[in-house]
C-alpha cells in the first residue's frame, strides 16, 4: 500500500516530529515501506544576506545532515529502509518536490494544533495537504492521526 513514506522534520522542534515518526514507523512496519526523513533549510533573504556570516548556510546544512542522520539511526527499521535528505528553499515546495522525486506515496508530517491564525493565513501542513499528489497524514500530540 505505502511503499515509500516521506517524513518532514523540523530539527529546531524535533520533538514535534515524534508523533509523525511513530505513525510512519507503524505504516513502514506493517507494509514493508521505506522511510525518508527530510529537513528543509530556509534560504536567507537577499536583503539580510550581508548581515549573516558567509558560511551560515553551509553550517546549517552540515548541522541538519548530522541531526537527521542521528534521528534516522535511532529508528526501529533496518538501515537500508531509512534515508535522509536536506534541501534548501521554501518548505512546501521542497517537500512536494522531494515527494515526487522520491516516489513517495505517503507524506506523514507533524502539525501544530490549529489556531485561528493558521485558518486565516494557512500553515506549512495545510499547504502540503493542498499541493501533494500523494496521501498526507497529519499528526499532532493533541489529536492523533488524520489523513487525507
Amino acid at each position: 500500500m505505502f511503499e515509500s513514506i516521506l517524513v518532514p522534520v523540523d530539527l529546531a522542534e524535533a520533538e514535534l516530529a515524534k508523533p509523525a515518526l511513530d505513525v510512519a514507523l507503524r505504516f513502514a512496519s506493517e507494509h514493508g515501506s521505506s522511510v525518508r526523513l527530510i529537513h528543509v533549510v530556509s534560504t536567507t533573504p537577499a536583503m539580510m544576506a550581508e548581515y549573516v556570516p558567509p558560511d551560515l548556510e553551509n553550517d546549517s546544512l552540515r548541522a541538519a545532515e548530522t541531526g537527521l542522520a542521528d534521528l534516522a539511526a535511532g529508528l526501529s527499521l533496518p538501515e537500508e529502509r531509512v534515508s535522509t535528505i536536506v534541501r534548501v528553499g521554501d518548505f512546501t515546495h521542497e517537500i512536494i518536490d522531494e515527494a515526487k522525486k522520491a516516489g513517495a506515496n505517503l507524506i506523514v508530517m507533524a502539525s501544530h494544533q490549529p489556531s485561528m491564525s493558521s485558518y486565516i493565513l494557512g500553515s506549512n501542513a495545510t499547504a502540503v495537504v493542498r499541493q501533494a499528489t500523494c496521501s498526507v497524514a497529519l499528526c499532532s500530540t493533541h489529536c492523533g492521526l488524520s489523513q487525507r
